[in-house]
């Protein structure tokens, strides 16, 4: 008999539980939430909510760095060494011909980037040097050559060897191959990626 009331307890004890976390809403399996729902960024108003960038204000893109200084010289200098891969790889990748819309979405980022970085006082130091020297976008090889030109401005400052802008394409090729829809030919796919 005690055996039937211990079973019965855990049923009804499990059964609160799973009604109290499916009705709680944690249960439930919702799309991802808007983590910018509560932002200030104007919206277009389409029916689809996309955020209409061209629009966002100046103290978004020229406001004062959001993160603390970075302490840690290690973490700095391994954040700093992906930071200027990332950085040039996407410069390396920018349309030779960009339209507009993709000019200012380059400029858009770069600002975000130098507001955004994670270590403060690097992207102080960013902010003040697109502002002495304003992002070069109306193409691959200008918006490459920028970014050699400021990185080595950063080199300067921290008396670091100074990069040979000549050979950007080359250090920077990220080895990505053409867009296959764009020149025509089939896409392939590597069997061995399937594998995992």
């Amino acid at each position: 008999m005690a055996r039937h009331i211990s079973i019965l307890i855990t049923v009804v004890v499990a059964g609160f539980i799973l009604l109290s976390f499916t009705t709680s809403g944690l249960g439930t399996i919702r799309s991802a939430p808007n983590v910018i729902h509560d932002a200030d960024i104007p919206r277009d108003a389409n029916s689809q909510g996309t955020a209409d960038f061209g629009a966002l204000s100046g103290s978004i893109l020229e406001g004062g760095s959001i993160a603390p200084k970075l302490e840690n010289a290690t973490a700095k200098a391994e954040l700093g060494r992906a930071s200027w891969k990332l950085f040039h790889t996407m410069m390396a990748r920018f349309p030779e011909k960009p339209t507009e819309d993709d000019s200012l979405a380059l400029k858009t980022y770069i600002q975000l980037f130098a507001r955004l970085y994670p270590c403060g006082d690097c992207a102080s130091h960013f902010q003040k040097l697109i502002k002495k020297f304003p992002p070069q976008i109306g193409s691959r090889n200008s918006a490459a050559g920028w970014a050699c030109h400021v990185h080595n401005q950063v080199n300067e400052r921290l008396e670091k060897p100074i990069f040979d802008c000549n050979n950007i394409g080359d250090f920077y090729d990220c080895g990505c191959g053409e867009d296959k829809k764009k020149t025509g030919e089939a896409e392939t796919r590597d069997p061995t990626l399937d594998k995992e």
